[in-house]
C-alpha cells in the first residue's frame, strides 16, 4: 500500500511566522532565549543525527534498546489499530515498533506527524515500501499545536519517542499531556520515552562531545535566522555551553557570547554583553515517579514502565483513562 498524500496543517508561512514571532520575543527577553525547534533546518538534522551516533551520547542508543526489548509487550498490551508518532522525523526507531505490530496482526495504520515536509515525504515512502500491507498518512503539522487534527476512530496508540517531552517547561507539558488526553478517547494509549536522571558526569557530556558535534548544532540556530530573517550575527562569536541544573533536574544548553556581540535582525538591534548567555534549550531528565504521577494529573494510567539494562533511559506506556 504506498503512501497517502501528505495532510498539510502547517504551511511554509506558518513556521516564517512563528520564528520571526520566536525571535522578536526571545532576544528581547531578559534573559535571552531561543526555542530548540529552529536547530533543525536541513543542515541541523543532519548534524543531530551524527550527535545520536557519538559515544557519549546514550539516549538514542538506550532508547533503542528498550524498544528492541519490549516493542512486542507494546503492540501485546494495547493491540492498537492506529500507531500516530509525534516529532516523527526518519521514524527509524518507531520501525522496531512497526516490527512488532506487524507479528502481532493488529495495526493497519500508521500516521506520522512532523513539521518538516521533506523529511515526512521521505519517510512516508520509506515506511510504505518496507511495510506494504501497512496504511501510511503523513500529518504535517507541530505537536504542540495539531494534536486535535489526529485521525479518529479504532484503537490508537500515540508514540512521543526520544525525550523530546523533556525539552517542553514543565508548564508545557503539562499542556502537551492534556491537550493529548483531550485528543484521544478512553482507552487509547501513550507511550513516551523519558531520560532519567542520572550522574550529571553521564548527561553533561552528553551535550557537550569531544568531537564538537553539539557545539555546531547549537550555533547553528543562529545560522537558521541569519538565513531565513537575514540578520548578521557573528556566529562564530558564541561558545557553546551545557549546564547541569540540579534543583530542576535539567541540562540547558546556551551560546555564550565571548565578546561583546551587536547584530540587526526583525529591525531590532540586539546586543550581548561579553559572557552573556542565550539559551537554546533545556533538556529534562524524569524520575520513574515522577513522569508516573504528570501522566496521571493528564488524565492517563501507566500501564509498564521499562529502562535499558543501565536504566539510563526510561518508556511509559500509559492509557487514557
Amino acid at each position: 500500500m504506498s503512501a497517502e498524500p501528505l495532510e498539510i496543517h502547517l504551511e511554509e508561512r506558518d513556521l516564517d511566522r512563528g520564528l520571526r514571532e520566536d525571535v522578536r520575543v526571545g532576544l528581547t527577553a531578559s534573559p535571552k532565549w531561543l526555542p530548540p525547534k529552529w536547530f533543525y533546518d536541513a543542515r541541523g538534522s543532519e548534524l543531530f543525527e551524527e550527535i545520536t551516533r557519538l559515544p557519549e551520547y546514550y539516549p538514542t542508543r538506550a532508547e533503542r534498546a528498550v524498544l528492541d526489548a519490549h516493542a512486542h509487550d507494546v503492540a501485546a498490551m494495547t493491540g492498537a489499530k492506529t500507531l500516530i508518532e509525534l516529532g516523527s522525523g526518519s521514524s527509524e526507531k518507531t520501525r522496531l515498533l512497526l516490527d512488532a505490530f506487524t507479528r502481532h496482526g493488529d495495526l493497519g495504520t500508521f500516521v506520522p506527524l512532523d513539521v518538516s515536509v521533506s523529511a515526512l515525504r521521505s519517510s512516508t515512502a520509506q515506511i510504505a515500501a518496507a511495510y506494504p500491507g501497512l496504511r501510511v498518512r503523513g500529518i504535517v503539522g507541530d505537536f504542540t499545536r495539531h494534536l486535535d487534527r489526529l485521525p479518529t476512530g479504532g484503537r490508537r496508540l500515540v508514540a512521543f519517542l526520544g525525550g523530546t517531552i523533556g525539552n517542553l517547561l514543565p508548564v508545557e507539558r503539562a499542556e502537551f499531556l492534556t491537550a493529548t488526553r483531550a485528543a484521544l478517547e478512553t482507552g487509547d494509549w501513550l507511550l513516551v520515552g523519558t531520560d532519567l536522571v542520572k550522574d550529571p558526569a553521564v548527561i553533561v557530556p552528553a551535550y557537550d562531545d569531544a568531537a564538537g558535534v553539539t557545539a555546531e548544532f547549537n550555533r547553528n540556530v543562529l545560522r537558521v535566522v541569519n538565513r531565513e530573517l537575514g540578520a548578521d550575527f557573528d556566529v562564530e562569536a558564541f561558545r557553546h555551553v551545557a549546564l547541569w541544573d540540579p534543583e530542576r533536574e535539567w541540562i540547558e544548553m546556551r551560546l555564550r557570547a565571548e565578546r561583546p556581540v551587536r547584530a540587526r535582525v526583525l529591525g531590532l538591534d540586539v546586543t550581548f554583553a561579553a559572557g552573556e548567555d542565550l539559551r537554546t534549550e533545556v533538556s529534562a531528565k524524569f524520575r520513574p515517579a515522577g513522569i508516573a504521577a504528570e501522566l496521571a494529573a493528564a488524565g492517563f494510567a501507566r500501564q509498564a514502565f521499562w529502562t535499558d539494562p543501565d536504566a539510563l533511559f526510561g518508556v511509559s506506556l500509559a492509557r487514557a483513562d
